[in-house]
């Protein structure tokens, strides 16, 4: 254990035992009255039960501790025999670590604890990475970084403390390096979707966000020949000309002018043969970037306000997956589309029964002003089947308090009439924690977005049928020609009211890491 050289912290893992593993299970009426579930000493835990002198499943057993993925359990007055700071400083302090089942979900959440145990320390060691393969080691590192974060803060006082610097994996198996390496590339994807969601609207202005795209794409580790990462705006002028009605509508009672940025990764392969074509072609990432939502005319609450800095979350996550993908160097081309309007309120606010004509002709009937998001989507998805060519788009956006009142804040809603491009995207939910529920496009609600006074309506007309993330995944269908599709309604995920594992308070992340392996595994 020379790894504990200079740490502080030791620790150590504590599963939860199939039957017939572990500690022996008690009968009802033993003297924890049958609370304690059955644990499993992980990797390195025997050495640090001898080193301390210690029975720690007897520690587990009168603790009432279950070794449940994500808690943890100081071990209080051990000292580790052999401490190389022994005589020398304080002794290293023992924290045993749940890992539930073993499971990626539950390493995960183990990271995370692991990184909320060791905040504001210089360095800490654990046995937990011991015996993990790629899949369990790249999901451990995940939430330990993941854990790690904190919001970017304004002022004099102090923030939170910060992250340890320094984790040290005892008895990682040899050759991780490739699972560490794409374990940071998608917790800082995350972390980048989180600070850009984070910061507050004073300073997040869509300008501003265009020039966070552009020093994002200049600092990408990118490595020297394998394709450009290449940032492009379109000012309010540019919209203009090319008729972006839906973006020019939302942003024009506000003091800050829309924009929509494209951001392209071209690896240097990017040019297959036509047989390979449909395997390498484009994906196209399209996100909601609405800087701020008062609703506009159809004004919010004050509460309903308040977490409004993080309606451009969409659009922070495409920014990051591409620039994700570029870091990897994934093979197939890939273009981020960020349409950003603050939804202000004014003279120039956009009104009930007003008629906008989209980037690509088609007019809407506006119903709604606070259904803002699906307007500003639309000229985006158009530009992107009417000059991108994608092999595939996707959408993510912050769209519907529907789609949260129906699944909650653990599954992102899922539309799509691609049942292989919806398995694929529910196996990169399962394999990375961000999970996803499909849910039906139905047909029987698409005349409600008919218009009589022009191409469609962009909320259902009287009487709605409710299932209003279906009639808005309707909607955006209306804008994507014949491409393979899939919509991402993340209202409920991309934000959080409370820290739980490795989501945070506030602003999640939530998307890119599904995203990011869902590229993956096309390639």
């Amino acid at each position: 254990m020379s790894g504990l050289s200079g740490c502080s912290l030791l620790v150590v893992p504590v599963g939860r035992a199939a039957r017939g593993e572990g500690t022996p299970e008690h009968a009802p009426g033993d003297d924890d009255g049958g609370a304690s579930d059955r644990v499993a000493l992980g990797a390195g835990s025997a050495w640090a039960a001898t080193a301390a002198g210690l029975d720690l499943v007897e520690v587990c057993r009168l603790a009432r501790w279950r070794a449940a993925a994500g808690t943890s359990l100081p071990v209080h007055g051990a000292r580790l025999t052999g401490d190389p700071r022994d005589g020398d400083g304080a002794p290293v302090r023992l924290v045993l670590l749940g890992t539930g089942s073993g499971s990626a979900r539950d390493l995960r959440r183990a990271g995370a604890a692991l990184a909320r145990t060791a905040r504001g320390l210089d360095r800490v060691a654990t046995s937990a990475a011991a015996d993990l393969d790629d899949d369990g080691l790249r999901a451990l590192a995940e939430g330990l970084l993941l854990g790690s974060w904190s919001p970017p803060r304004t002022g004099l006082q102090d923030g939170p403390e910060p992250a340890v610097r320094t984790a040290v994996l005892l008895g990682a198996p040899s050759g991780h390096e490739r699972a560490l390496a794409a374990a940071s590339t998608a917790a800082a994807a995350t972390w980048r979707v989180r600070d850009l969601a984070a910061t507050p609207s004073s300073t997040k202005t869509p300008v501003w966000v265009a020039g966070q795209a552009r020093a994002l794409a200049a600092r990408a580790d990118v490595a020297p020949g394998s394709g450009t990462l290449e940032v492009s705006v379109l000012d309010e002028e540019d919209l203009a000309q090319r008729r972006a009605g839906g973006l020019l509508a939302v942003g024009a009672a506000s003091q800050h002018p829309p924009c929509l940025v494209r951001v392209d990764w071209t690896p240097a392969s990017s040019s297959p043969p036509p047989s390979e074509a449909g395997e390498r072609g484009r994906v196209v990432l399209v996100g909601k970037g609405i800087t701020y939502d008062t609703g506009g005319l159809a004004l919010k609450p004050r509460e309903s306000m308040v977490a409004m800095k993080t309606d451009m979350a969409g659009a922070a996550v495409v920014l990051a997956t591409v620039v994700a993908a570029a870091e990897a160097g994934l093979p197939r081309p890939v273009t981020a589309l960020l349409p950003l309007a603050e939804n202000g309120l004014g003279a120039a606010s956009y009104r009930p029964g007003d008629v906008i004509r989209v980037l690509d002709g088609t007019t809407v009937e506006v119903d709604n002003p606070d259904a803002e998001g699906r307007l500003v989507l639309a000229d985006a998805l158009a530009l992107a089947d009417a000059e991108l060519d994608p092999e595939l788009l996707l959408d993510v956006a912050t769209l519907t308090g529907a789609a949260t009142l129906g699944l909650g804040r653990q599954h992102a809603a899922l539309f799509t009439d691609d049942d292989a491009l919806a398995a694929a995207l529910a196996a990169a939910g399962e394999a990375t924690g961000e999970r996803v529920w499909r849910m039906p496009l139905v047909d029987d609600y698409r005349p409600t977005l008919d218009s009589e006074v022009a191409d469609l309506r962009h909320v259902p007309s009287s009487p709605a049928p409710g299932a209003g993330s279906v009639t808005a995944a309707l909607f955006l269908r209306e804008f994507v020609g014949q491409r393979r599709w899939a919509h991402l309604d993340i209202a409920g995920v991309g934000r959080s009211e409370k820290e739980q594992h490795e989501v945070p308070r506030g602003a999640t992340g939530w998307g890119a890491r599904v995203l990011l392996r869902l590229l993956e595994d096309l390639a």
